[in-house]
């Protein structure tokens, strides 16, 4: 016979647990991270068709990685944008992908350090790496300011 009282909703863990997640998602909710989101997204976009945009699709090495780490930015920043709460965890793996991004067109397979390629990506990188530590600042900012004292 179970009771209101012995309804599982209602354990002391489950309620914190759903009060800090809530909690995160009030913070997604503010304009500057759907800014900081939406610019990442846009970013992750761009990342991803740079090749054909910029135009050294003749780099098959280059052009896979910047599709792969596109999407990957995109996805992370949808993820960010629906449920901050659950996956504000792995929000630095956004700044590490900037970092990639940079360093890339030295670090890929063939020769594929040259004007356009290095704009784009170093560009490109930066942006997301800023966006990606903004992401998480935001993020610990809030987490920091719901503490109890």
């Amino acid at each position: 016979m179970a009771t209101e009282a012995m309804s599982m909703h209602l354990h002391p863990d489950i309620v914190e647990l759903r009060a800090k997640h809530e909690k995160y998602e009030l913070a997604a909710m503010e304009p500057a991270p759907q800014a900081v989101t939406g610019l990442m997204f846009l970013t992750g976009l761009y990342i991803a068709i740079s090749a054909w945009v910029v135009g050294f699709t003749r780099y098959p090495a280059l052009t896979v990685n910047n599709l792969i780490v596109g999407i990957a930015l995109a996805v992370l920043s949808l993820g960010f944008a629906s449920m901050y709460g659950r996956i504000h965890g792995i929000g630095w793996t956004a700044p590490l992908l900037g970092v990639w991004m940079i360093i890339t067109p030295w670090v890929v397979s063939g020769d594929a350090a040259h004007t356009a390629t290095i704009w784009s990506n170093v560009v490109a990188g930066v942006v997301a790496l800023l966006l990606g530590l903004g992401s998480m600042a935001l993020g610990m900012r809030r987490n920091r300011s719901n503490r109890p004292a």
